[in-house]
């Protein structure tokens, strides 16, 4: 007769339910290790800016017309013009410093200030208007009729 082979069955039975291979799981996310650094970085990058410090306001400056001329006793001399707060249409009295001396010091000039000089504020001084730069010193000598 003839050998019959005999048939082997291994741990892995059909009838047994086979469990599926387990999924593996996602790494879990971890945070990169920061250096100090990296960290005072992150934050400056978020802080607020800083409030710049306020300017200070510059100093007034100061523009000094200075008149040689006698204007005889009980007259004023006033000026005109524009800049530093002058006006054509309405004077401002000089201080008289001496008989034969009168000045005044303008400030908030930015630009040339352009002036003429009256007697009285009525009488305009003859020739053409004067000039001075801010924060300069001028000296004039003024004639009237």
């Amino acid at each position: 007769m003839k050998k019959t082979s005999k048939t082997t069955t291994s741990a892995f039975s059909p009838t047994k339910p086979v469990a599926p291979a387990p999924t593996p799981k996602p790494a879990a996310a971890s945070k990169p290790a920061f250096s100090p650094s990296v960290k005072k970085a992150a934050a400056a990058a978020v802080a607020p800016a800083p409030v710049p410090k306020p300017i200070p306001a510059a100093k007034p400056v100061s523009t000094t017309i200075a008149a040689n001329v006698n204007v005889g006793f009980g007259n004023s001399l006033f000026i005109r013009g524009e800049g530093a707060g002058l006006s054509w249409d309405k004077g401002v009295l000089l201080n008289c410093v001496s008989d034969d001396l009168w000045s005044i010091a303008l400030t908030g000039a930015s630009k040339t200030v352009v002036f003429k000089l009256l007697l009285n504020d009525t009488d305009w001084s003859l020739g053409e208007d004067y000039t001075a730069q801010p924060g300069g010193v001028v000296t004039v000598k003024p004639l009237f009729h």
